[in-house]
């Protein structure tokens, strides 16, 4: 990680009224609409036969202004826009949402402005457009390139579709990240192999390279426990990433998370926000939320279904279902849990800055010892971060240490 990636940090206190937050501070937009569902996928998201975008526009601003003026002055690191597909959304919605952003936070000059994005050929069309709002990123979500797999997928896209996608993209962002998902019901080592390879000769700075999970309530679930596919088995799982770790590491885009690859200084400052345990602002459907106040932490939660919502932020100026204490033992236990996914892992300093305890106040040292001798995870002066070996059983360590 480079320093200009590095997540800007502040002197610990509860009171972040202003300047940078300790782990960083984004901004996460969700739109949920899609074309149609994907069968894996169990993120909120919706398939609407219209939209209508003036009423969309006024309520996300609305929610916005809300949360605007209870973190007034802070750093804004990043603007995520995620769904569902928010390259649907019509441009001019991003680019309301962007003017507006400067009322309420402090702009620095490179702020990381990303935009999900699937490569059908409307959407890509309108990548120029999204530009000009302000996106200055895009992660599309390419998921193969190869037509079988789209299709066992429930992809709405070609892979004809996807390089066109990724050629314009190009054009229009310095930076684009793509999507994969592989360890694909019958993959091989050789087949994943050349899928990687064709994707690492675009010469992205960003992968994103998932592993197909099966989650409750998504039509895969029902399928896979029906017999209708089998996944690969953990042995071949596990070949499989080492084989992405080698040839992303090769090429010049290391792992910074386990399954996020990057070349120096294009890491997701966004979800870095995420992972390193900043604060985050959480609008539209379903959109989440972490927000250090001057009574404490507080986690977000929004009504997730469209139709509530509008109804919500029109009668309230805000739709927020969970409003809760998020506490610095939950704090603790949640930067466990996702800063042992970064390759650099759990900086002691950031740690104590957020929690306000030392890390090892929250840690079982024998489990840590026993792990660190099994060869899972390494804890120094500096932090505490897993193994390669540990990376490929990041659950049980997490498991373990979290208990």
């Amino acid at each position: 990680m480079t320093s200009s990636d590095t997540a800007r940090t502040a002197g610990r206190g509860g009171d972040t009224r202003s300047g940078s937050v300790p782990g960083g501070f984004g901004l996460y937009v969700h739109w949920p609409f899609c074309v149609s569902k994907c069968p894996y996928c169990d993120f909120n998201s919706h398939v609407a036969d219209t939209v209508d975008a003036a009423v969309w526009r006024l309520n996300l601003l609305a929610e916005l202004d809300h949360y605007g003026n209870k973190t007034k002055r802070r750093q804004l690191d990043s603007v995520f826009f995620g769904g569902g597909t928010p390259s649907l959304m019509p441009p001019e919605i991003a680019a309301a949402l962007l003017d507006r952003i400067g009322d309420y936070w402090d702009i620095p000059d490179d702020l990381e402005i990303t935009l999900e994005a699937n490569p059908s050929s409307v959407e890509a069309q309108k990548f120029a457009d999204f530009r000009a709002a302000g996106v200055n990123r895009v992660s599309i979500g390419i998921q193969s390139f190869d037509d079988a797999a789209l299709t066992f997928l429930g992809r709405a896209h070609s892979s004809a579709e996807a390089f066109d996608a990724i050629t314009i993209a190009e054009r229009s962002f310095k930076r684009v990240s793509l999507d994969f998902i592989y360890a694909l019901p019958g993959q091989s080592l050789t087949a994943w192999r050349a899928e990687l390879q064709a994707a690492l000769a675009r010469g992205t700075g960003h992968l994103s390279l998932y592993q197909l999970t099966i989650e409750k309530g998504t039509p895969f679930y029902a399928d896979h426990r029906n017999g209708a596919f089998s996944l690969p088995d953990d042995d071949l799982a596990a070949h499989l990433y080492e084989l992405t770790a080698e040839m992303t590491s090769k090429a010049g885009l290391p792992a910074y998370e386990v399954s996020n690859y990057a070349q120096n200084g294009q890491e997701s400052r966004h979800n870095l926000v995420y992972w390193r345990g900043g604060d985050y602002v959480g609008i539209g459907p379903g959109a989440h939320g972490r927000l250090t106040l001057v009574d404490g932490c507080r986690r977000t939660e929004q009504i997730p279904s469209p139709a509530g919502w509008l109804a919500a932020v029109t009668t309230d100026g805000h739709a927020t279902r969970v409003l809760a204490d998020n506490p610095p033992a939950d704090r603790a236990d949640e930067l466990l849990m996702m800063g042992l996914r970064l390759t650099d892992g759990i900086d002691r300093a950031l740690f104590e800055r957020i929690t306000g305890a030392p890390l090892d106040r929250s840690l079982d040292l024998a489990k840590v010892s026993a792990l660190t001798e099994a060869g899972l995870i390494e804890a120094d002066a500096r932090g505490l971060r897993a193994t390669a070996a540990g990376i490929q059983r990041l659950n049980a360590v997490i498991a373990t240490i979290a208990a």
